[in-house]
């Protein structure tokens, strides 16, 4: 299985964890995936008001550089640790 189809899979496998992670795993998680999806974050931070919007940017700029091949494979350690 290519490294793309196991990060498939483990997308899929996230929405169907025995329990919800706590907020800073779900944070790793969105930026994992956005790194590993779309590669480094662009655009500029949300503003102030959107905290949630802001904190997930944050996550995301804090992996600029990884590359994709490594987010993904990082993504999927992550999903197999959760389940």
């Amino acid at each position: 299985m290519s490294l793309k189809e196991q990060f498939e899979a483990a997308v899929a496998a996230s929405k169907q964890l025995p329990e919800r992670p706590d907020n800073m795993t779900l944070l790793k998680l969105y930026a994992l995936y956005k790194q590993g999806s779309a590669g480094d974050v662009e655009g500029s931070r949300p503003g102030f008001t959107d905290m949630v919007g802001r904190a997930k940017f944050d996550a995301w700029a804090g992996l600029k550089g990884t590359s994709q091949d490594e987010a993904q494979q990082q993504y999927i350690d992550l999903i197999d640790s959760l389940k």
